[in-house]
């Protein structure tokens, strides 16, 4: 294990001027997370019935994405309101609008889905639950606000967000969107999961946050804290080595840490997947003063 704290030994300058926002294609999005669970499966003994069920989920996912009807067109005059204002187009409270009926429909899909017995007690209790009950879950996943003695209803809820806020992310166009501040998806205003450098969007070593909620990617500066926006005090650890292509990003100027991906350095990394596969980082990260930044529904409680 190395913990040796230095500079990101990656070149910072010479990026040229990217795109905001890569917006997600959910099918395909959900089809290569579930693909890349099962791989993660194959090599992480510890956490294999884990991976495996993520991965069920994520096909479930990519199954509902293909069968839900294309979302509503944002109102142009929402999007002039975002824009003038900074904010992002997409309304978090607007989304609790037809994300209890996705709900219903992941859990049916899920039905069939192997997984621990308390696991298939809360999907069940989420689908017989009350109004005002599921209302509770649905508004604490919208928030990132998910009590760690109930991880299991909130899971499936998250995931069923998930689908439902990237097919109104997919419906958007980059040219709506604005930056509205570092940490911030400018798409759905979440928080991102994890961030990632990347060589597959036309540069090399350029840095995009992975949204936790509606999928997409945005663009953010390297060598800078995703969590307050300092540039000063970011250094690195990882359990492998000085060459691992999944890290901690620390900050010491306001005590947080994210998981940055390398995926110029392995193309097959997937932002929420790895993330979970990773967790012997976020153990090791545990242990230290700094709490964690990133924010991902399948990680709550550990």
């Amino acid at each position: 294990m190395t913990s040796t704290l230095k500079p990101d030994p990656s070149m910072i300058g010479g990026v040229p001027k990217l795109p905001l926002a890569r917006l997600p294609d959910p099918e395909g999005l959900f089809i290569t997370r579930a693909e890349r669970f099962e791989f993660l499966a194959l090599h992480s003994p510890n956490l294999a019935p884990y991976l495996r069920f993520l991965g069920a989920v994520a096909h479930a996912q990519a199954e509902l994405a293909r069968e839900l009807p294309s979302s509503a067109p944002i109102p142009e005059e929402r999007i002039a309101l975002a824009r003038a204002n900074r904010m992002p187009p997409l309304d978090r409270n607007a989304m609790r609008d037809g994300l209890s009926e996705v709900l219903d429909r992941l859990c049916e899909k899920l039905a069939t889905v192997e997984m621990p017995e308390p696991a298939r007690l809360a999907l069940r209790a989420l689908q017989a639950a009350e109004a005002s009950d599921r209302d509770w879950v649905i508004g604490n996943v919208l928030t990132d606000a998910i009590p760690g003695d109930s991880v299991a209803p909130h899971l499936f809820a998250a995931a069923a967000l998930q689908v439902h806020a990237a097919m109104m992310a997919s419906g958007l166009h980059v040219e709506q969107m604005v930056p509205i501040k570092t940490g911030i998806c400018p798409a759905c205003g979440g928080r991102p999961a994890t961030t990632m450098v990347t060589e597959n969007m036309g540069a090399e070593g350029a840095r995009y946050c992975a949204c936790a909620t509606c999928q997409t990617l945005w663009n953010e500066v390297r060598v800078k804290c995703t969590c307050c926006g300092s540039t000063k005090g970011i250094t690195y650890r990882s359990v492998e080595t000085e060459e691992a292509s999944v890290k901690a990003e620390i900050c010491r100027e306001c005590g947080h840490w994210v998981k940055i991906l390398y995926q110029n350095k392995n193309p097959t990394l997937e932002p929420i997947a790895d993330d979970v596969a990773s967790l012997g980082l976020d153990l090791m990260m545990r242990d230290t003063e700094w709490t964690r930044g990133g924010f991902n529904p399948f990680l709550v409680g550990y």
